[in-house]
């Protein structure tokens, strides 16, 4: 079962934040089999990270939440809220296997909260430049709750664009870049 979690940092919380890095790579470096997509959240501007975003598969839900919180960052309080929800990999690769490589242009992740009937139920033809894409999903896998996509996209605009104008009760687009130890 593939799962989303979306840890969102608390104001102020950066000097902890990066006292702790060598501790989340290394809680992460535990589930790298796992991991389909990883990387922080950063400012417009992308000088500084506003979260922490990992796509994993994961054997069930208790596995997903023990992974979520037992983050070194969420034990000590660097996230002021964790979004976990089970998550479909459409493409059916990992973010390494993207074509458009690890740097190049500006990316973004996109969360459309579900608000109804359900809606980008599909992979977008024009697909070059999604890094993930998938539907998030109730525990048990049957109810849509939104959808969420890594892209590479020229600005915010055009990376919301990926997902249908009036199918969502949200939508939010976070400036995203590939996560890991650098190399």
């Amino acid at each position: 079962m593939e799962f989303l979690c979306y840890h969102r940092d608390r104001p102020g919380s950066l000097p902890l934040r990066d006292e702790l890095l060598e501790a989340h790579w290394s809680y992460m470096d535990g589930f790298a089999q796992e991991m389909i997509a990883r990387g922080p959240t950063l400012t417009d501007d992308g000088a500084l990270p506003t979260g922490s975003v990992h796509i994993l598969d994961l054997p069930d839900p208790a596995a997903a939440r023990a992974f979520a919180f037992g983050e070194p960052g969420y034990q000590a309080g660097v996230y002021r809220d964790v979004l976990l929800r089970r998550w479909r990999n459409l493409l059916g690769r990992t973010m390494w296997d993207f074509p458009g490589g690890r740097t190049e242009g500006t990316r973004y992740l996109v969360l459309g909260l579900g608000g109804g009937q359900p809606v980008d139920l599909a992979v977008p033809a024009d697909r070059e430049e999604l890094i993930a894409y998938g539907p998030l999903l109730s525990d048990d896998g049957t109810a849509w709750l939104g959808t969420a996509a890594l892209l590479r996209a020229p600005d915010p605009d055009a990376a919301r664009a990926v997902l249908t104008a009036d199918g969502y009760a949200d939508v939010e687009v976070h400036r995203w870049q590939f996560g890991g130890r650098p190399s």
